[in-house]
């Protein structure tokens, strides 16, 4: 059985997700790992031609939830970056590495997400 919390954060999730206006999901995917483990892999593309992918990996610990791993893609109807936050260890020079953010021609850090 899935925590209440992590049960509780999809739900909401899901929510907004069907609340959007202007988009389409085409993909909705919930992978149940255990009770206090989740991924969640989500893709939207907006009436304009715009996309907008969510990948989380979730886990419960001491009662609040921690993203072991995230990204959040967005590009432009030209399927152009317009920017990727993330968390993969792939720019160790940055402050607050791992947590960064694509832009066009340039990584930034950023606080986590």
């Amino acid at each position: 059985m899935l925590l209440d919390l992590l049960s509780q954060y999809l739900g909401d999730v899901a929510t907004d997700v069907r609340e959007l206006e202007n988009a389409k999901v085409e993909r909705y995917e919930e992978e149940i790992l255990a009770a206090n483990r989740v991924n969640l892999r989500i893709r939207i593309r907006f009436l304009s031609g715009y996309l907008l992918e969510l990948n989380e990996a979730a886990i419960v610990e001491a009662g609040h939830i921690r993203h072991l791993g995230y990204r959040y893609h967005f590009q432009n109807s030209q399927n152009n970056l317009v920017f990727q936050y993330d968390n993969t260890p792939h720019f160790p020079e940055i402050n607050n590495f791992p947590h960064h953010k694509h832009l066009k021609d340039n990584v930034v850090a950023v606080d986590k997400c």
